[in-house]
């Protein structure tokens, strides 16, 4: 339930204010565009972005599109990669048959993969970063992942806490909980196919898709026992507290 729809309100806007910002400003350093694997990152990001799991004890999901999106991040402009991740945004949250469209909700996750995407863009295209001795890509796009993660779970806990009033502290701690090794096996993944693409060229994408199938398949059976285990244990205290 949203307890204040006003200020609910004033934190998207801020949010949109922010991905648009964020992106003219990573735009001016990347003007390079790659229309063919732009193309085909966004068909691999859409299809995956409605493999899509519940997280539990949060209301929001997860998808495992990740992987092309630091795909986009990393070889493609700024404004392809904003366009892939908004896209994406879109797919995933559009809601089902049955199910109330909530424009709000959809401008929200939208600006917020923009967001991401462009300030992970920056990062991974900033000169300072690579003219520097100790810096080499994998540390780079390490560096690019924990922007897009920061991008993505911050605003996230900071829409649930003014939405629902809860501890901003607590929920993204749970968030990174749950994702957080996600994150680390989506940026190993990109590296290997960015190495291999030197090889064989940005076909070698394809490749991850039937891997993150796999993952998506046991992210719903492991969050299905969890919620199982979850519910199992409420009724038996419940029960207990009843005697």
């Amino acid at each position: 339930m949203n307890r204040n729809p006003r200020l609910t309100r004033t934190f998207i806007g801020v949010m949109v204010l922010a991905a648009m910002a964020s992106t003219a400003y990573a735009s001016l350093n990347s003007h390079t565009l790659h229309i063919s694997y732009a193309l085909a990152v966004l068909a691999l990001a859409a299809a995956t972005s409605r493999m899509k799991v519940n997280l539990p004890g949060i209301d929001g999901n997860m998808s495992v599109n990740l992987p092309f999106l630091l795909m986009a991040v990393v070889n493609l402009s700024a404004l392809e990669a904003v366009a892939v991740a908004s896209v994406s945004a879109v797919v995933q949250c559009w809601p089902k048959p049955q199910a109330k469209f909530r424009p709000e909700q959809m401008l929200f996750n939208v600006s917020m993969m923009a967001f991401a995407a462009s300030v992970a863009n920056l990062i991974w295209n900033a000169g300072w970063l690579g003219k520097t001795a100790w810096a080499s890509e994998p540390l780079m796009l390490a560096s690019a992942t924990a922007a897009f993660f920061l991008g993505q779970t911050a605003p996230v806990a900071g829409i649930i806490k003014v939405a629902e009033g809860a501890a901003m502290r607590r929920i993204w701690l749970s968030i990174v909980q749950l994702s957080f090794p996600y994150y680390v096996l989506s940026a190993g993944m990109t590296s290997m196919v960015n190495l291999v693409s030197h090889h064989f060229g940005w076909q070698a994408a394809l490749v991850v898709f039937p891997v993150m199938y796999g993952i998506h398949r046991s992210y719903r059976l492991y969050f299905r026992g969890t919620t199982g285990a979850r519910c199992t244990t409420q009724l038996a205290r419940t029960a207990s507290a009843s005697v």
